[in-house]
């Protein structure tokens, strides 16, 4: 009787150490730092399409700047454009900033480039906020005439290229 009472105890020791090493595991702090830009083409207009979603907080740290304040969709606009290229074919196409949005803790960035006919390779160099996060990861979902392809953007991989 007594060694069946201590294998009870020993096993709840056991059961109730392991709940709370996962209850202690649940307290630690995990910052995930990621961007996700979404590019669709729109054959009508030869234009490519790109809506990024990055967290507030983050890019507010990244430009030095408070989401409420008026300045802060020029210093995104800035940002972008000083951290985002696309090469079509080979040919470096311009950014055209067409707004942002806030939307509680996260920043919505819409930008274009026209006069994009047919895409055989697209290569985008894409930093947002690699040098302000070293974890930093960017992901880009690029949808052309039927196809989808995924580009992983990181520190040391600031540049990639998918062909159609």
């Amino acid at each position: 009787m007594i060694v069946n009472l201590l294998i009870k105890m020993k096993k709840l020791l056991y059961i109730s150490g392991i709940l709370t090493f996962f209850v202690l595991m649940s307290f630690m702090y995990v910052d995930f730092f990621s961007s996700m830009t979404k590019v669709d083409y729109i054959d009508g207009s030869k234009t490519l399409k790109f809506t990024t979603k990055m967290n507030t907080s983050h890019i507010s740290d990244a430009i030095k700047i408070n989401p409420n304040t008026a300045g802060f969709e020029a210093e995104v606009k800035k940002y972008v454009n000083n951290n985002f290229d696309v090469f079509v074919n080979g040919a470096p196409k311009t950014i055209t900033f067409t707004g942002s949005q806030i939307s509680g803790e996260t920043v919505w960035v819409y930008f274009e480039t026209g006069g994009v006919s047919d895409i055989t390779t697209l290569k985008i160099k894409n930093t947002i906020l690699l040098s302000a996060f070293p974890k930093q990861i960017n992901l880009v979902s690029v949808a052309y005439k039927g196809s989808q392809k995924m580009m992983n953007f990181q520190r040391g991989k600031e540049v990639n290229e998918v062909s159609f």
